[in-house]
């Protein structure tokens, strides 16, 4: 089972269908929307301040999302997959996002509907990422605008983490 902690009289909440496995951690200041999946060794860390998470977002294997205490929350939308071993602190990622493998958002950036954040990427603090735009490189900056191929692929990747879950839950 999960590693879910109340912290400084803060205890997680979780929407309707969410899973998570058995070593992820969750703790304080975290509302999570229904249909949301919190993977292997992923850390969703609301101690400092909150992070709020909409539906049908997944958070992958190894990822941290953290805030700055006092300063910056975090806030996570609807359809949003953020992926292996990424880091996500203190900012503002709307919705039907990707956030690439191993990919940084820093304090206070924002992440608008449709973007791209490429693996590796690192998003520095302040930064605004355009909506329907992929970035890439360090720091990120904007390389290209995203189409509806990869409008299918961001959607399609929130949707099979649901599933794949499923496929957990099934198992003896």
């Amino acid at each position: 089972m999960a590693l879910i902690k109340k912290v400084r009289g803060f205890e997680p909440k979780m929407g309707e269908n969410c899973w998570l496995a058995e070593n992820a951690t969750v703790v304080g200041e975290v509302t999570m929307g229904d249909n949301c999946t919190v993977w292997f060794n992923a850390v969703v860390r609301g101690d400092v301040h909150s992070i709020t998470i909409g539906n049908h977002t997944n958070i992958q294997d190894g990822a941290v999302i953290h805030c700055t205490y006092q300063k910056a929350k975090t806030v996570i939308g609807n359809n949003v997959s953020i992926a292996h071993n990424a880091i996500v602190h203190g900012c503002t990622i709307h919705d039907n996002v990707l956030i690439g493998m191993g990919a940084i958002v820093m304090d206070d950036a924002v992440v608008h509907s449709g973007a791209v954040i490429a693996a590796g990427a690192v998003v520095l603090a302040g930064t605004v990422v355009e909506a329907n735009s992929i970035y890439a490189g360090m720091p990120a900056k904007k390389v290209k605008d995203t189409g509806p191929e990869m409008h299918d692929v961001i959607a399609r990747t929130a949707k099979n983490y649901v599933m794949y879950a499923g496929w957990f839950d099934k198992e003896e």
